[in-house]
């Protein structure tokens, strides 16, 4: 995705006339020692701060289609990163850089995001607006002295650009779609085997429980007592 962003910033620089008046447009990190053998005007685009928007982190996903509009992959929701430059102009004299500078900035101010018809690979598969901000930088990037300081330059008029640019989800491959009905199957019977050989369960005769222990250890049931006739006295 960073690669991309570049060259989608690189288009829209070459856009407004730089490349055709003989500017290079380059990406390199601007140390003393690289600034020594500029010889053509050029404008450096300095990649030096990412960061991810946390707030922007969402949940879901999407799916991938093929040709025919079947799904073919999953994909998670993309994550959002600010991605800061350090644009700066070398030209012969301070006023050519401030030139550029100044051609540079207005073309930058006149878009809010980067136009599709720049974009590339992944950010042009997502069809997700790339902005752009030439105003100023993260809240929490270093600011453009301490940048010049850790590159070991001498500090030149530049402009902070921040682009917030989506990196692509993972993709996870589905399964093909079923293209074919059910298909059910005979076998006849002579093809299953041996039906004498089938097994079988076995059910033994289940006896009634004995019962159980009497007060006096005996298992046998006490007799019933006899009835007693009509008028007869008990003994």
């Amino acid at each position: 995705m960073i690669h991309e962003v570049d060259e989608a910033l690189r288009r829209l620089l070459v856009e407004s006339g730089l490349e055709t008046s003989g500017v290079e447009v380059v990406f390199d990190a601007p140390t003393r020692d690289w600034a020594a053998r500029r010889s053509a005007p050029t404008v450096c685009v300095f990649l030096y701060d990412i960061r991810e928007d946390h707030a922007r982190r969402g949940s879901g996903g999407g799916e991938v289609y093929d040709e025919d509009g079947l799904v073919v992959a999953r994909r998670t929701p993309p994550r959002w990163f600010d991605l800061t430059y350090l644009i700066a102009a070398w030209a012969g004299r301070p006023q050519d850089e401030h030139r550029l500078l100044s051609q540079v900035l207005g073309t930058l101010v006149s878009t809010d995001a980067l136009p599709p018809h720049l974009l590339t690979g992944t950010l042009a598969d997502l069809g997700l607006t790339v902005a752009l901000d030439a105003g100023g930088t993260g809240a929490d990037a270093p600011a453009a002295s301490d940048v010049w300081s850790a590159l070991g330059g001498e500090l030149k008029p530049s402009l902070g650009v921040r682009v917030r640019a989506p990196l692509a989800g993972i993709s996870r491959v589905t399964a093909q779609p079923v293209t074919e009905g059910l298909v059910v199957r005979s076998v006849p019977r002579s093809e299953q085997g041996d039906p004498d050989s089938t097994r079988r369960l076995r059910y033994t005769e289940v006896r009634p429980p004995e019962p159980a222990e009497g007060f006096g250890g005996s298992r046998e049931r006490p007799p019933a007592p006899a009835r007693r006739r009509r008028g007869e006295r008990q003994p």
